[in-house]
Order: C-alpha cells, then sequence, then structure tokens
C-alpha cells in the first residue's frame, strides 16, 4: 500500500495532483446560478405560476390524510380517528365501484379514440382548403361550442334527441329508416355514445387549434419539392403534414392518457337519469353521490386518491414506452 504525499495521490504516482470529489459538484453549482443570473427576469416571470401551481394544486394534497381518517369536520386534525386503509378495503368491496369504473374507462376509451383522432384529421383537411376567408369562417363556426356550457350542451342534445319533435327523430321517421320514433335517451347501451358524439361536437374544433398551429411550422419548400416530385396532394398529407406534428401528437397524447381516468361528471350527470343509471355513473359522480352528499369525506377522497394514483401510473407508463419507442417524451 503507498502511502499519501503532499504532491501527489501516493507515493507510486507522486506528481499525479489529488482529484477533489467535491469539485464537480462546486461547478454544477457554480453553473446553476450563473445561469439563474442571466436569465432572472425569466425565472421572476414564472414564479407567480409556480406558487400558483403550489396553491392550487401541491398544497390540496394535504387533504389526502382525511382518506386515512374517520373525519369529523368538527374536529381539529390531532382530534381525528385515524383507521388506515378501511376506507379503500370498502371501497374495493362495493359493486357499484367496479360499475363506476367501468363505465369511467368505457367513456374515456371512447373519448380518447374518437376525440383524439377526429380533431387531426379535421386540421390536416382543414389546411387544405385555398379560400382563406371560408377557412377562417370553419375554424370560427368549429370551435365556439367550446365556450358553450354543458348545461346548454344537454339541452340541446336532449332536445334533439327527443321524441317529441326531436330533430333526429322526426329525420328519421321521414326517411322512412324507423316507423315510430326512438327513446334514445332512455336506452343505457347507447348512453356511451351519445356522451362521446357530443364530446366531440363540443371540443373538435377547439383541439385543432394546436394542430393547425404545428402545421404552419413545417417548411413549405417540402410541399414545392413534392409538388415538383409529381406528389398528390393526398401523398403531400400523409408523407409531410402528418409526420410534420408527429411530434405535436405524440405529447397530446400522452397528455390525454394522463386524464383518462379524469373525464368530469358534468355531462354524464347532465344528459344521465334513472334509467340509464348503469352506464351514466362514473368515478367523479360516485365520489360526488356516495361521498361528498352522503357527508362521508373520507370515502370521497378515497375514490379520488384511487383516480389521480392511476392517472399518474398510466401518464408514466405510456411516456416511458413512447421515449422507448418514438424518443419521445414529455418527462
Amino acid at each position: 500500500m503507498g502511502t499519501l504525499t503532499p504532491g501527489g495521490n501516493s507515493n507510486n504516482n507522486p506528481g499525479t495532483p489529488a482529484k477533489d470529489p467535491l469539485a464537480g459538484k462546486r461547478f454544477k453549482t457554480q453553473g446553476f446560478w450563473r445561469t439563474a443570473l442571466q436569465q432572472r427576469y425569466l425565472y421572476l416571470m414564472s414564479l407567480p405560476f409556480i406558487i400558483w401551481a403550489f396553491i392550487f394544486s401541491y398544497l390540496p394534497l394535504w387533504g389526502w390524510t382525511m382518506a386515512f381518517q374517520d373525519f369529523k369536520p368538527a374536529k381539529g386534525f390531532f382530534e381525528q380517528k385515524w383507521v388506515g386503509f378501511e376506507h379503500f378495503v370498502e371501497l374495493f368491496s362495493d359493486d357499484r365501484f367496479y360499475l363506476a369504473l367501468r363505465n369511467t374507462l368505457a367513456m374515456s376509451v371512447m373519448g380518447l379514440v374518437v376525440g383524439f383522432v377526429i380533431p387531426i384529421i379535421f386540421a390536416i383537411l382543414l389546411n387544405e382548403l385555398r379560400g382563406m376567408m371560408f377557412k377562417r369562417f370553419v375554424q370560427t363556426v368549429s370551435y365556439l361550442p367550446h365556450f358553450v356550457s354543458w348545461v346548454v350542451v344537454a339541452g340541446l342534445v336532449t332536445k334533439m334527441l327527443s321524441t317529441q319533435g326531436g330533430a333526429i327523430n322526426d329525420l328519421l321517421v321521414g326517411l322512412h329508416i324507423i316507423n315510430e320514433p326512438i327513446q334514445f335517451m332512455a336506452k343505457g347501451e347507447w348512453f356511451w355514445y351519445i356522451v362521446t358524439a357530443s364530446d366531440v361536437w363540443k371540443e373538435m374544433g377547439w383541439n385543432t387549434i394546436i394542430y393547425l398551429a404545428a402545421i404552419t411550422g413545417i417548411d413549405p419548400e417540402l410541399y414545392e419539392a413534392s409538388r415538383v416530385d409529381g406528389a398528390s396532394r393526398y401523398r403531400q398529407m400523409w408523407h409531410i403534414t402528418l409526420p410534420g406534428i408527429r411530434t405535436t401528437i405524440s405529447v397530446l397524447f400522452i397528455m390525454q392518457i394522463g386524464h383518462l381516468m379524469q373525464i368530469g361528471f358534468e355531462k354524464q350527470m347532465l344528459l344521465g337519469n334513472n334509467l340509464v343509471l348503469e352506464y351514466s355513473q362514473v368515478l367523479e359522480l360516485y365520489a360526488l353521490q356516495y361521498g361528498l352528499q352522503m357527508g362521508r369525506f373520507s370515502y370521497g377522497t378515497a375514490i379520488s386518491i384511487f383516480n389521480s394514483v392511476v392517472s399518474v401510473i398510466l401518464l408514466f407508463t405510456v411516456n416511458g414506452i413512447f421515449k422507448k419507442v418514438s424518443k419521445e417524451s414529455i418527462m
């Protein structure tokens, strides 16, 4: 064994200076503060959003402790009775939970497939329009429903599908496709399709805006070169436009997977009724009815935790798959 000398690592290498294990870390720290000083105005601009995210997205996570308590609003935090995973055991033993989970997954997957593909197709077709005035008119009309409340949309859908003066039934009867009006809103097996179609109509134009913005970033010389080579407009859409927005499609798809379990409850509650209850109840509506409305705050919190944990797992799983397959990632 060699002994350390003042001029080197050991007496075997007397001329080699000793390496400082903290030197690299100090260099990285200095580099970070140097970059932060250079971009101080950008950091200051982002500070309000960081504070907003902390207050409204991370600070409320403290409320998750209610899921492990027999929460009573009149008692303080340290006065609550801790019950561990009792509410989760009750949750996974309830048949209504699995019914709500089935409906949530079914409508989420249907909305993801249809509601994700149609805006891409619509954006590509809209980009091919040559009349600028007509193009702007179609785009404006398509995204206006996004600003309409679901209360209004539910009223329109219910009226359109009504057996008394409903436009859909009148059209089908007038074309002799059916002999008598159909009670669409009373058929549970059709409820998923009605909700999906309503959601696509409402959000299609709004979701198209991002893809149109991505299409404008494609180099126009690629289209000119393809036209010189004799490519048709359909070939240009398939080989230039679609690959040009692939990154945008991947990022938005990963983000939508993260919200797969969080589809809300407004449209299900407004369009649903007692006749289609087995098909309309989703997890968030289940948490509202069997948690908050019945004063079972701990049980409702347990449902929300399950929802959030599954969403995070799906997000990281899909992001990891995309990162390995296509090298696209949001994290």
